[in-house]
């Protein structure tokens, strides 16, 4: 039997996501179109989104943020580029994006003492194995496989390396330690549902100072040079963006932090995010045929809820039938309009993926787990 109850939104994309609760068109229409995104109203509303972006997250005053272009993946990959190359690098993989890191640190930067540690999809590396002599790159979420370091205490107060994070899935829904990360990157389309395209890029005094001390041997392009004849671009961190940033998404990004400070700032965006989780947690417990992809319970994400078909009809499966077995789930769900883009990333194992960042109510996850179970049978009995 179908369910009777249906999400009032159905939207659980791992990216762009869910806008916050009420939003409509109406929100953009102060936005500033047609302006130069360096005129005085402009870099106003510019400074506006860092302002409020470093109260709500907590950043320290010392450290500079900055908007940059080609979302998160400009944001990191502008903090390789610029800053690796001092010294050995570990490198933390164990989803898709953090493999791209890796990949990129060897075979774009050709960074030769480099230590990859990696792990398989639903698991996290030693983390006791990190040396903080070293330059050390991670992501604090990994959004392609639902499993987060579950604190900062592994990471080193004094350390000789920089702490270089990809939070963009952890941003606004998990508590970053501050004083232990160097340089921390996120994206407006991932827990506060901003249009895609644009970075953040926040530095601490320590990145500050390599970046001005050390000078990469390789040539940048543009869009990646934070300094100027030894120095950092300090307009990069005061609203004068690299290139031309779109006004209908930061009128769209300053929404969004709005609705958050409304509601309570980040103690409550990582309340919601935490009531999802335990929302699937709870069902989870009850269904014969999903897990967790996480292993263990304390490192599974609150944003990128990634689940395993655990049923032995599925994985008696040949490799492609299990794939297309997943994907129908999806498509069902899809039709229904109950939920939309729930299927595993590319190349993760085949399953189903809920965000379940901060503008996802607990009430549409709730509504929408009868209908995998409803799905599940529809795909198993086909």
């Amino acid at each position: 039997m179908k369910p009777d109850r249906r999400p009032q939104r159905p939207h659980f994309s791992s990216g762009p996501c869910a806008k916050r609760p009420g939003w409509s068109l109406a929100a953009l229409e102060d936005a500033l179109v047609g302006r130069s995104h360096r005129s005085r109203p402009a870099r106003a509303r510019l400074q506006e989104v860092l302002d409020r972006s470093r109260a709500l997250l907590q950043i320290p005053e010392d450290y500079r943020l900055g908007i940059v272009p080609a979302s998160d993946t400009g944001a990191v990959e502008m903090a390789l580029w610029s800053l690796l190359g001092e010294r050995g690098v570990d490198v933390l993989a164990w989803e898709s994006f953090g493999k791209g890191w890796l990949s990129d640190i060897e075979h774009q930067l050709g960074i030769r003492n480099l230590r990859p540690l990696t792990a398989e999809y639903g698991e996290l590396p030693d983390l006791s194995k990190v040396d903080f002599e070293r330059d050390v790159v991670f992501t604090w979420n990994g959004t392609t496989s639902g499993v987060r370091v579950p604190n900062g205490d592994w990471i080193a107060e004094q350390r000789a390396g920089l702490s270089i994070c990809d939070a963009t899935s952890a941003a606004f829904a998990m508590e970053l330690p501050w004083p232990k990360l160097d340089v921390v990157t996120w994206s407006w389309q991932k827990v506060l549902g901003g249009e895609a395209a644009h970075g953040m890029l926040a530095l601490s005094p320590r990145a500050i100072e390599r970046l001005e001390s050390y000078r990469p041997a390789r040539p940048l392009p543009k869009i990646f040079r934070l300094t100027k004849d030894g120095k950092l671009i300090d307009g990069i961190f005061e609203a004068a963006t690299i290139n031309t940033p779109s006004m209908l998404a930061v009128e769209d990004a300053i929404d969004g932090l709005e609705w958050a400070e409304e509601l309570g700032g980040l103690a409550a965006l990582v309340a919601r995010s935490e009531a999802n989780l335990a929302a699937v947690s709870k069902w989870v417990e009850t269904a014969d045929w999903l897990d967790f992809l996480a292993e263990d319970p304390e490192n599974r994400s609150c944003t990128s809820i990634c689940l395993k078909i655990v049923d032995p009809w599925f994985t008696a499966q040949g490799e492609e039938d299990r794939a297309a077995a997943a994907k129908k789930i999806g498509t069902l769900l899809d039709s229904e309009g109950v939920a939309f883009d729930v299927n595993s990333y590319k190349d993760a194992p085949p399953g189903i993926r809920i965000w379940g960042g901060a503008t996802i109510d607990s009430e549409d996850i709730e509504a929408l787990l009868p209908w995998l179970d409803w799905a599940w049978q529809r795909v198993k009995q086909a």
